[in-house]
């Protein structure tokens, strides 16, 4: 009786759940996806769902638009669409710009049978702004992705690059379960050429609790597996400069997370990746140390490693200094831990991919953005090249604008123009052109026409809807070459 109801309003078959009683589905209702709730008329279920109420018998049906008041009931129905902590097995964080990506997440996933542990709420405060959306919408995005791929792995939910106790409370307030900690403002990246005596004047003036203790470390020696650490005085005190303010910072949010969910835990992840200088050993290990004294729990830490981790492309620098690099941070994220080491700006670096899966044996964060973004552009380019021709030129017009917030390699004059452009899904793995669309996302997603209506966004949401199966499986096949190399390891 149930999928004879369904039936009739074109539900989605992937979706379709019964639960205590209660029957669940998306459905394609006039372009756009609802929720279908079905129960018995004498059955307690409480019926205070938003949406359209049908009467069919011994049975209500509500059809019910995806709205936030709609998810946090689907998620109190259905608990495993509640995010939950991801521990320390390998983990990927699959951001998600348009908020329709996690139906592809869920099925590239499910490829590994519970290997790789997903999140997939995740996106920088800093996305957010671009694109216009809140941690509410892109968790309700998650929730809707994964009920419509009957998700019930477990997924976590990252709230990433936090500065402020606005952001973690924001965060807070929707059910985030893990938390990233971005204190790069606090990073003084002078320290590392500065003469001893200035390194000493500035130390006077760290928080009291960094710069009385950690003259503990002073002349210690560590033997991490194959390497050495000695923290001589110039060592020391380029560490405690470089990073005493970033870890007081550190302090204060842990602090703060600790006071709002008291009794319940939440994963913390420390962020040190968008600095202008690697994180080097000994800082590593200055970090860890100052962070356990302090009574900080974490799960996992983004140093910067050597080399370049652009967006959207593989990575740039000298494979064999990077393994080395990877072995040691590695090394050390075990001596003080365990903990899992996070690799930001993760996707698409192929050619490391194996030296990492090989230096942490598991213990590896692997976290991801745009691609999401850049297979939605590829399943476009397959459905309308005339809109992706036009992202395109829009994204060359605001490339100067959007460009500085990264640290990229692209160019515009290396980059094809639209009129040379034979094949439009080819011109997505261009080096230039990829980094580009990548960078441009916010403008593109927010891009206004004469008559202040979104120009690109209602026709990329539509196309994408219309053909959701296509971009689920783009995204599938992409992510599985990502955690292929990881999943392996196991």
């Amino acid at each position: 009786m149930t999928n004879e109801i369904f039936s009739k309003f074109n539900y989605i078959e992937s979706s379709y759940v019964s639960y205590e009683g209660v029957s669940y589905s998306l459905a394609k209702i006039k372009n756009d996806r609802r929720l279908l709730v079905l129960f018995k008329k004498d059955s307690n279920h409480v019926d205070n769902w938003v949406g359209e109420r049908v009467d069919f018998g011994e049975n209500n049906l509500v059809i019910s638009t995806l709205n936030s008041h709609n998810a946090n009931l689907l998620r109190n129905r259905l608990p495993w669409l509640n995010p939950r902590l991801i521990g320390l097995g390998t983990s990927a964080g699959m951001g998600d710009r348009l908020g329709l990506a996690t139906p592809g997440h869920a099925r590239a996933v499910n490829h590994f049978k519970g290997i790789i542990s997903p999140i997939f709420a995740q996106q920088s405060m800093r996305e957010m702004a671009r694109t216009n959306r809140t941690p509410q919408q892109v968790m309700d995005d998650a929730v809707w992705g994964g009920f419509q791929e009957n998700w019930q792995g477990g997924f976590g939910a990252d709230a990433d690059h936090l500065k402020t106790e606005k952001d973690v409370e924001d965060c807070f307030n929707v059910g985030y379960t893990f938390y990233t900690i971005d204190p790069g403002e606090y990073v003084d990246n002078l320290a590392e050429s500065a003469d001893l005596s200035i390194l000493k004047e500035i130390a006077e003036k760290l928080p009291p609790e960094i710069r009385a203790t950690s003259l503990d470390l002073l002349n210690r020696k560590f033997t991490i597996e194959n390497i050495n650490l000695f923290f001589t005085e110039k060592i020391l005190y380029t560490s405690m400069v470089k990073y005493g303010n970033a870890i007081a910072q550190i302090a204060k949010l842990y602090k703060h997370l600790v006071s709002l969910f008291g009794n319940k835990a939440f994963e913390l992840e420390v962020s040190v990746d968008e600095t202008d200088l690697p994180t080097s050993f000994h800082d590593h290990a200055y970090i860890a140390i100052e962070l356990k004294r302090l009574g900080i729990k974490w799960i996992s830490l983004a140093p910067h490693f050597i080399g370049r981790f652009e967006k959207g492309v593989d990575y740039i620098g000298n494979i064999d200094e990077f393994s080395r690099d990877i072995e040691g941070h590695a090394a050390i994220a075990r001596y003080f831990g365990p903990y899992k080491l996070s690799l930001h700006s993760g996707s698409d670096k192929f050619s490391i991919y194996p030296f990492i899966a090989h230096a942490t044996n598991g213990l590896v964060h692997l976290k991801t953005a745009g691609t999401s973004y850049l297979e939605a552009l590829h399943t476009i380019s397959n459905l309308d090249e005339i809109l992706l021709m036009e992202i395109y030129q829009f994204a060359r017009d605001n490339f100067e604008k959007d460009r500085q917030s990264y640290h990229f390699s692209a160019s515009l004059d290396n980059a094809p123009q639209p009129s040379d452009v034979k094949d439009w899904d080819k011109l997505i793995n261009q080096f230039d052109a990829r980094q580009i669309l990548h960078m441009t996302y916010g403008s593109v997603i927010t891009a206004k026409d004469k008559n202040h209506q979104l120009r690109f966004y209602p026709r990329i949401i539509q196309l994408l809807q219309d053909n959701s199966d296509q971009y689920a499986n783009n995204l599938e096949a992409h992510f599985i070459k990502h955690l292929t190399h990881f999943a392996n390891i196991q």
